[in-house]
């Protein structure tokens, strides 16, 4: 028995995975992995994989990464935890200051929670209660874009729209408003990005109209929707957004837990709009890919909104029990420290053009109707006919395929569906790009090779996507 297959059956005896049917792992072997440098993860029988996908979008400067090594190990000796209720210490508050002064503009206070999810909800039940200290508590629904993901906890599935996620969940969910995504893989043919981003926009200002009087906030991932599938958008769609929010009195909440930290080729998406939202909402990268943490970035207005006698009640009594952990404080330090210190916005753009460059030839694969990116995001969407854009039907699991081609090559690209997508870490290098450039070309061969797709039942999600 090798030692990878000792350790897998130690783990399906007692773990449960997330975003899997365990049942697959009867066929689809678990990989246990034994550590990890740089690009490269290592599984206990010594292969190693590049890590295509960052670790799902979280691990920006490489596993065991010295210099975030040395930044924890330094801060264990000194606190590894104390509550943020009532107590203070060094690492909260310079993170908490390094942020506000990178930050767009307006931003001006820092409130933590423990991973992504969590951050969304603090961010939701903010806006709702800023809303109410000031006297409209009839402004209590959200606004979220059709396609859209923030999340697994139950308000954070309220404003997603991805129905893999949500359906079952529906009798737990908040009602909210959803609006046509700009989504420029829809645009019609001719129209470029800008055009097609700028008419969607209609949709929400018809909603905004309509609805301000009962809207909190507006919830968007800017430029990139993650789970989505990859879809992207172009920044003039944030410019109205924002110009129409501010119009209408409502908050607007962007979601950069996957898209921040320079993924889009600026440190934040909302750079490229030249705008601020009214929170900004950052985890996964935050830390290097190290530690679970997020941090919701707001505005003195709001702040002020709570701020008040403990008697009126008005204070905003939202806690995680590991919010600010000085561990996780540290891991974000290092990493912007790394961000400061090493030029990486402008490296990123090197990559990126290689990137683009390697995957090019993939957009005349006959099953393949568009190679898109943004930043250090590729992605390229398989289809049934190229023509019509008709998708695969998602019971195929095409995209399995090229999942298992990869990790028989030494490297993990977890597709979303028929979405093959590239998000590496920053510090890959060109001819690992080429590498992973070949694989997913092959692994698309490989998977639309397969006999002819024959008509299948779409089911209630026609327009379904693996978790990724």
């Amino acid at each position: 028995m090798s030692r990878n297959h000792a350790w897998m059956q130690r783990d399906l005896a007692v773990v449960w995975h997330p975003c899997t049917q365990m049942k697959d792992h009867e066929q689809l072997p678990l990989i246990p992995i034994r550590r990890g440098e740089g690009v490269w993860l290592e599984d206990f029988d010594g292969k190693r994989y590049l890590d295509a996908v960052s670790s799902w979008w979280v691990n920006v400067f490489g596993h065991a990464n010295p210099r975030i090594n040395a930044r924890i190990r330094g801060q264990l000796e000194n606190l590894e935890h104390v509550m943020l209720a009532g107590f203070s210490h060094a690492p909260v508050i310079e993170l908490s200051e390094r942020l506000l002064q990178l930050a767009p503009p307006g931003l001006s206070r820092a409130f933590y929670a423990d991973n992504g999810s969590s951050g969304i909800e603090v961010a939701l039940k903010m806006s709702y209660h800023y809303w109410r200290n000031s006297g409209h508590a009839q402004k209590k629904r959200f606004v979220t874009l059709t396609n859209s993901y923030h999340g697994e906890t139950v308000a954070a599935m309220s404003v997603g729209d991805v129905a893999l996620f949500t359906d079952i969940y529906k009798p737990l969910l908040l009602d909210t408003l959803k609006v046509a995504s700009p989504d420029c893989y829809l645009r019609p043919e001719g129209m470029d990005w800008a055009e097609h981003s700028r008419n969607m926009f209609s949709h929400m200002e018809q909603c905004l109209a309509e609805h301000h009087h009962e809207i909190a906030a507006v919830i968007v991932e800017p430029l990139i929707q993650g789970a989505g599938g990859m879809r992207m958008y172009h920044p003039v769609y944030l410019q109205l957004l924002r110009e129409a929010c501010t119009r209408y009195r409502v908050h607007l909440i962007h979601d950069e837990i996957a898209v921040g930290f320079g993924r889009t080729g600026t440190l934040f998406a909302c750079e490229q709009a030249g705008i601020t939202p009214d929170f900004l909402v950052l985890s996964k990268a935050l830390t290097g890919g190290y530690l679970p943490m997020a941090a919701v970035l707001t505005t003195n207005e709001l702040y002020q909104a709570f701020y008040d006698d403990y008697t009126t009640l008005r204070a905003f009594l939202h806690s995680h029990t590991y919010t600010g952990n000085p561990l996780a404080c540290a891991a974000a330090l290092a990493t912007l420290d790394i961000f400061e210190q090493d030029g990486v916005i402008e490296a990123n753009r090197a990559l990126a053009a290689h990137m683009g460059q390697a995957c090019a030839h993939l957009a005349e694969h006959p099953h393949v109707a568009e190679v898109r990116q943004t930043g250090m995001v590729l992605a390229i969407e398989m289809v049934q006919d190229k023509a019509s854009k008709t998708p695969y039907p998602w019971q195929e699991r095409r995209g399995m395929t090229v999942y298992q081609h990869a990790l028989e090559r030494g490297a993990l690209l977890r597709p979303l569906g028929n979405v093959v997508y590239l998000l590496p870490p920053y510090v890959i290098t060109p001819d690992q790009i080429d590498f992973l450039a070949e694989v997913a070309t092959k692994g698309i061969d490989l998977a639309t090779r397969k006999s002819a797709s024959t008509r299948v039942d779409m089911g209630r999600y026609p327009g379904h996507r693996d978790p990724g």
